[in-house]
């Protein structure tokens, strides 16, 4: 019992395998709800809501009449899910006693966590997805639009490395005396078994939660929409608690490659994505549509300030939200100002020019067929994962 406890819910998990079951659960959540697991979407209609809430009439911004501000936050799938993604990553947190306020070390880190959360939220709408909707939970589902978005989001995370790599950015090293006495390490044990049984309390309130509306809300099914919420629910949870216990940022995929050469993570990421590839081949055989989106100068711009600002500020979405539950205030500040990003693009979008918003649409199985689509789709994996293969090789013996 305590061998379980020790390695599933204080420890953290294995890293490549925490990537792989979100690549088959995202595909799953495809099958169910025909869209993509995807954050920065109901980040904008927060936004939208927060400027309502402010007395600001949105009618005559055609973004926010995109992205439909209709209902709230607990009438929308992507919405539910989110909050599920806040509880499952708060409880893991808990469990793994890494609850602590940790505060920016200088006004270096603000800067670069409000400058960085901007441009991150600004491309990624700009985009029209994150590095979810467009990288991870994108690539697998046929538009060339990802491909493109990816290519340009490398560009930005690797100019990103590169000037926060300036000496001017690294954080200043501080010796801190550190009280040994076995008082202070007593007290330090009944916190983490405080944390512990709390995560379990919650945990065990969040199962009744949804044995609860399970019951209120009758049977699971396509139609039943209130059904559908809480299983949107139960996958946000699920996708929160494993971003938490795995650590999962996508933007240490192509940053530590480049900075540190470490390319597991990458890796694991694209095996995670040619998995769900097929599983999401097999759904749209069903029926299923994909998004999506113009290959426009607009995208290519949007993840291009995107991958630089994820960089910049430390962490895309999936990490600093697993982050700042854990208490680490940085991330609470890019989050703020992804959200304000987010509102940057929606209210100045009527202004771009229509060229440089408008382009082409090509889904990968509608223009060369299924069989083939597929095949060009795996074969831009593989290529994908050699170039990381090659790179990591290439620098190896560089440096030797």
């Amino acid at each position: 019992m305590n061998s379980f406890k020790e390695k599933y819910l204080i420890s953290f998990w294995d890293n490549t395998r925490v990537f792989i079951l979100l690549g088959i659960l995202s595909a799953v959540y495809f099958g169910i709800f025909g869209n993509v697991w995807a954050v920065t979407g109901e980040f904008t209609r927060l936004g939208g809501e927060f400027l309502e809430f402010l007395g600001l009439n949105l009618d005559g911004y055609s973004y926010y009449q995109k992205q439909n501000l209709e209902g709230n936050i607990l009438t929308r799938t992507d919405g539910v899910m989110i909050l599920g993604m806040f509880m499952g990553c708060f409880i893991a947190a808990l469990l793994s006693n890494k609850i602590k306020i940790r505060f920016p070390a200088s006004k270096i880190r603000v800067f670069q966590a409000i400058i960085g959360g901007i441009l991150s939220g600004y491309g990624a709408r700009l985009a029209f997805g994150c590095n979810l909707a467009n990288f991870f939970t994108g690539l697998p589902y046929f538009s060339l639009h990802t491909w493109v978005f990816t290519f340009f989001m490398i560009l930005g995370i690797y100019i990103g490395v590169k000037i926060c790599n300036i000496s001017f950015f690294k954080p200043k090293a501080r010796l801190i005396r550190v009280d040994k006495e076995d008082k202070v390490l007593k007290n330090n044990t009944l916190l983490a078994k405080f944390y512990f049984l709390l995560g379990i309390a919650l945990f065990i309130m969040f199962l009744f939660l949804i044995i609860y509306l399970f019951l209120k809300n009758g049977d699971i099914s396509l139609q039943n929409k209130k059904s559908l919420l809480t299983l949107a629910l139960i996958f946000g949870f699920i996708f929160g608690f494993l971003v938490a216990k795995g650590q999962i940022c996508f933007t240490s995929c192509f940053r530590d490659l480049f900075l540190f050469k470490r390319d597991n993570a990458l890796k694991a990421a694209l095996i995670a994505m040619m998995l769900a590839n097929i599983i999401a081949f097999a759904f749209i055989l069903q029926g299923h549509t994909s998004k999506i989106i113009e290959i426009s100068p607009a995208l290519m711009l949007g993840a291009f300030l995107f991958g630089f600002g994820i960089v910049f500020a430390g962490g895309c979405e999936c990490g600093w939200t697993y982050r700042a539950f854990e208490g680490q205030i940085h991330f609470v500040i890019v989050g703020i100002a992804n959200i304000a990003g987010t509102m940057i693009l929606a209210l100045s979008y009527d202004l771009l020019p229509h060229y440089f918003i408008k382009g082409v649409k090509i889904n990968l199985l509608n223009t060369f067929g299924n069989l083939e689509g597929l095949i060009i789709s795996l074969v831009l994996f593989l290529s994908l994962f050699i170039w990381t293969i090659t790179y990591k090789q290439y620098f190896f013996n560089k440096d030797n």
